[in-house]
């Protein structure tokens, strides 16, 4: 071997908590390097060895095991990770003033200090949400009579700004209910019936995001998307890739139906209950929630 180590063998050997090179480790290691470089991908293929190395088998290394390594040899292996024990109550006392939910709560759980930047960005950005503060008396009393204005008056629009506030009041357009039509009897036109009725927006499946991250239509860059307006998924089927914290986490339909719409563009960041897609049931009839 040559005295001067390869940066793919250093790497995996940070990874992996920095052992000693003392055979067979830096077989073990160098072995799996070499599949990352003939493979041109990272621990897809894994060495029965190696994920002996990263449970413990070969005793404890100096510095701490990669998480996220240990989590993608684990997925790959099928071997399940260890049960973690851990007291919510705990957490929220050690997390006062940082965690304002209980999801977020849970991301503190989860993935402790690795949380913490995220959650900080949140109340920091509440804070200069705040900074405004509520309407002075005197401003939401000229709000008010300028809605009414509007109300009681023929003009479509009006827009003031005064001392750095700016209100724009618009008249919405009303529109007479259309007549009933009884249940089981379509409408016709020119004697002739009419087609059925577009599918009422609340029986779609609305998608929504689990989680505060970014959104990825596909696998990988240059991949083609998971699905696309108008395909046909089954319940359990990948719709797209939510990446928080350097982690993929696929979100999958619950149930079969077809793509009516993707509502949020590819590499955008996304909100919790953000909504990702809607899905019109196969079966014409809204979902059982």
């Amino acid at each position: 071997m040559r005295k001067c180590e390869a940066p793919c063998l250093v790497r995996i050997r940070a990874e992996a908590g920095w052992p000693p090179l003392a055979a067979p480790i830096g077989q073990i290691l160098g072995s799996q390097a070499l599949i990352h470089v003939l493979s041109a991908e990272r621990y897809q293929t894994v060495l029965d060895e190696l994920n002996a190395l990263l449970s413990g088998r070969f005793g404890s290394p100096p510095a701490e095991i990669d998480p996220n390594v240990l989590r993608a040899v684990r997925l790959v292996t099928g071997e399940p990770e260890p049960e973690r024990v851990v007291d919510l109550d705990d957490v929220r006392e050690e997390a006062a003033g940082l965690a304002a939910s209980e999801e977020e709560l849970l991301l503190l759980a989860l993935f402790g200090e690795r949380a913490e930047p995220l959650l900080h960005a949140i109340r920091g950005r509440g804070r200069r949400e705040n900074d405004d503060g509520p309407a002075e008396p005197g401003r939401a009393e000229r709000i008010r009579e300028l809605v009414r204005i509007v109300q009681e008056s023929g003009v479509g629009e009006v827009t003031v700004e005064d001392e750095g506030l700016r209100v724009t009041v618009r008249r919405s357009e009303e529109r007479a209910p259309s007549p009933a039509v009884p249940q089981g009897e379509p409408a016709a036109v020119n004697g002739e019936p009419a087609s059925a009725p577009a599918l009422a927006a609340s029986s779609l499946m609305r998608i929504e995001a689990p989680m505060v991250g970014t959104f990825y239509r596909a696998p990988e860059p240059g991949a083609a998307p998971y699905v696309d307006v108008g395909d046909i998924v089954v319940a359990g089927q990948t719709l797209c890739i939510l990446e928080a914290m350097k982690l993929m986490n696929e979100i999958k339909a619950e149930v079969e139906g077809q793509v009516r719409s993707i509502l949020v563009e590819n590499a955008q960041p996304v909100e919790y209950g953000q909504v990702l897609f809607e899905l019109e049931p196969v079966d014409g009839r809204p979902p059982v929630l």
